[in-house]
């Protein structure tokens, strides 16, 4: 008898029937669904276990990564050949500064040159027309051939990797980075990796374009087409569902409006002359991974089994199925509370994505809700992927997901969901009719309210700021940088590029692009870009001439974009703000009645009730008696008493305690640690004000008790 064997003879495996049974017996006739069922913000209801049957029937179980419908994977072995690209985002506003960090950041393991540029980039603006709310504020400013250079000195383009987003359209940046290359003696041809737009992503997060849609378009059509003839490997398109997870959205509606956004695109540029098989390929993907993290596993295998089925729809080939995918942690559920908490909090997310075969992936630095990262926290977000790589060996295994009966589950409940949800946007009209309508804005704010209630009532914990505070903590401190002088700075090196220019070769050049974008002459239109920015033509210029005979430009309601944690964020600053007025936080006793371990529970309820809120807990070892909790209570110097004890003892103890308290200091606030629903009324009629428990939404209950002290505008 072998090994095997023996131990399946000492453990056999247990059936789902003789599981429930045990399970039943446990919760002692307690619901199930009610015990143990967890529901989740996406309409799916996780299990507590899962078993075999769970995978039956799921359509997507049978295929080798690397083969259609690509649920695990593009690539037959995964990060074992091919590992995913470590795409940190560099955000220097300077090009030299850029050039610097860049360089720091790829010889110390980053292997992708992830470019985040400023808002005047974005709009298509040079530095003196867009002014210093826009120049150099979280990402690089260019506006000529001779910026890009700088930013990219030492680097090869045609051996690292690129991703840039360039906002509505990619045209006229394309054009500045290739002038480049040509003036360094190279060509398009190997560049690879995404100079890409996403003009629906941009209209979501602004709720207007620089341009009119079908401009927009026509532009993405003419790059699409000239790189698939000049730069093969370079992506032209991208689809940002980060802003959807970012307004606090679900895995199903991220997935299902960024599918939206992709068809909407595909037909776009099928509509402009391209085929199936040279749109679908040149389009990105860009997922956020947030704390769920089986869900986020889940969710990325569930992009690629949809985007495979629009491509099939389409009539594409198995290459033009593959989605490409960067992923970056995500943003919403990062603090400036307890803000190392967030180096936690983004290796999951980067663990997460990585077993969900992303290709491309940016770790945010812990800092990044403070402002611009350093050298250090972009040093430790890098060391993250590296950690994972070099010593999980995250890199070995061609699918870590694969085969869990859990994940297998989800995974599809999450492509069938938002599959239907997609087919809603469809009905609209297509994704920009959904949005016009407000119909992915509603959906997202909906899911939002319902994450908002739970933060709010401490259901959704963020470590550090709505659940274990730490008052003492020094805040990180950001140097001030000065905006305005830097935009008069870039504003002049501009003009100083442009002094020796030959006026009449750019006048020419610019006429010929001023001229049309059109799909029957795509390539021209590049190429007389291209031509612009050789000649000394400014990507203000470049654009302006692009777009000289544009249309209407579009507006909608923007998403509302925030992080999670702002609500005690602002409880926080406004008790810190009360301290460095007063000298002293707002004060809360703890007026503990009877033994430790009679009022214990309780009063370190209280204490981490108030403590998210900055307040300062003055706590004792408990009274015996009730006129030595009242004479200690007044005076403490606190506006606010938390009476603590049990159930059992506060009929006697609440009442009198109360009014004794009040008849010396009224306008002092008493509260009842718990929540006895038989004596409520009594007690507020003794003059308890309120009572905190773990039911209370403790955001609305600490905001009305700094606003009554005068702690909070």
């Amino acid at each position: 008898m072998t090994g095997k064997s023996m131990l399946r003879d000492i453990f056999p495996p247990h059936t789902y029937d003789q599981w429930r049974k045990a399970v039943d017996k446990q919760i002692k006739g307690a619901s199930f669904e009610k015990k143990l069922v967890k529901g989740t913000y996406e309409g799916i209801e996780i299990q507590p276990m899962y078993f075999p049957h769970d995978m039956k029937g799921l359509p997507h179980i049978g295929p080798l990564p690397g083969t259609s419908p690509f649920v695990r994977g593009t690539k037959a072995l995964g990060h074992v050949v091919d590992p995913w690209e470590i795409s940190q985002e560099i955000c220097h506003g300077d090009p030299v500064e850029f050039n610097r960090a860049a360089g720091t950041d790829l010889e110390r393991g980053q292997t992708a040159l992830n470019v985040v540029f400023d808002s005047a980039v974005l709009s298509g603006l040079d530095p003196d027309r867009a002014g210093p709310s826009r120049v150099g504020r979280g990402g690089l400013s260019i506006a000529v051939a001779d910026d890009v250079a700088t930013a990219f000195a030492g680097i090869d383009l045609e051996q690292t990797p690129i991703f840039i987003y360039a906002g509505s359209s990619g045209l006229s940046v394309a054009a500045l980075i290739t002038a480049f290359l040509q003036r360094a003696g190279k060509s398009a041809e190997k560049l690879h990796g995404c100079i890409a737009s996403d003009p629906l992503g941009s209209l979501c997060v602004e709720g207007a374009l620089p341009l009119s849609l079908e401009k927009s378009y026509d532009e993405m059509a003419c790059l699409t087409l000239w790189a698939r003839d000049n730069a093969p490997l370079l992506r032209t398109v991208v689809v940002h569902g980060s802003p959807y997870h970012d307004a606090g959205a679900s895995a199903v509606q991220e997935l299902a409006f960024s599918i939206g956004t992709g068809v909407e695109y595909l037909r776009e540029m099928l509509s402009r002359g391209l085929s199936i098989d040279d749109a679908a390929p040149r389009i990105c993907f860009t997922f956020s991974a947030g704390s769920d993290f089986f869900m986020e596993m889940a969710k990325l295998r569930a992009a690629r089994l949809l985007w495979e089925r629009v491509v099939d729809a389409f009539g594409g080939n198995d290459d033009s199925k593959r989605l490409f995918m960067h992923v970056r942690t995500s943003w919403w559920n990062k603090t400036v509370t307890d803000p190392y908490v967030n180096m936690l909090r983004v290796t999951t997310e980067a663990f997460a994505a990585i077993c969900g075969a992303c290709d491309s992936l940016h770790v945010g630095a812990f800092d990044e809700p403070v402002g611009p990262p350093d050298d250090f926290s972009r040093r430790i977000a890098r060391n993250v992927q590296i950690l994972l790589k070099n010593e999980c060996r995250l890199d070995k295994v061609a699918d870590p997901a694969g085969g869990s009966w859990y994940i297998e589950a989800i995974t599809d409940s999450i492509a069938r969901k938002a599959w239907q949800l997609f087919r809603q946007v469809e009905k609209t009209g297509g994704m920009f009719n959904a949005l016009q309508q407000g119909f992915p804005q509603d959906q997202a704010a909906e899911t939002c309210l319902r994450r908002s209630k739970n933060i709010a009532a401490r259901k959704d914990v963020f470590v550090g700021t709505n659940k274990y505070p730490n008052l003492l903590e020094e805040p990180i401190k950001k140097t001030g940088y000065d905006y305005e002088a830097f935009c008069r700075e870039r504003s002049s090196q501009v003009a100083q590029y442009q002094a020796p220019v030959d006026p009449d070769k750019l006048k020419e050049t610019l006429g010929r692009l001023a001229q049309g974008v059109g799909h029957a002459a795509a390539g021209s239109v590049v190429e007389n870009a291209i031509a612009a920015a050789v000649a000394g033509a400014t990507l203000g210029q470049i654009t302006r001439n692009l777009r000289s005979k544009d249309k209407a430009k579009p507006a909608i309601q923007p998403l509302s974009i925030h992080r999670g944690a702002w609500m005690f964020e602002s409880l926080r600053k406004a008790a810190d703000d009360h301290a460095k007025k007063t000298g002293s936080r707002p004060r809360v006793f703890l007026a503990n009645m009877g033994t430790i371990p009679q009022h214990k529970p309780r009063a370190d309820f209280s204490t981490d009730f108030f403590s998210v809120g900055g307040f300062e807990i003055i706590d004792n070892d408990g009274f015996q008696d009730i006129n030595g909790a009242a004479d200690a209570a007044v005076k403490s110097g606190a506006r606010i008493a938390v009476i603590c004890s049990t159930d059992d003892t506060y009929p006697d103890l609440v009442p009198p305690l109360c009014r004794k308290i009040k008849h010396v200091k009224p306008d002092m606030t008493v509260l009842v640690a718990g929540y006895p629903k038989d004596h409520v009324e009594a007690f507020k009629k003794s003059g308890v004000d309120d009572f905190i428990h773990i039911r209370s939404n403790i955001f609305d209950m600490l905001k009305k008790l700094q606003k009554k002290a005068g702690e909070m505008p």
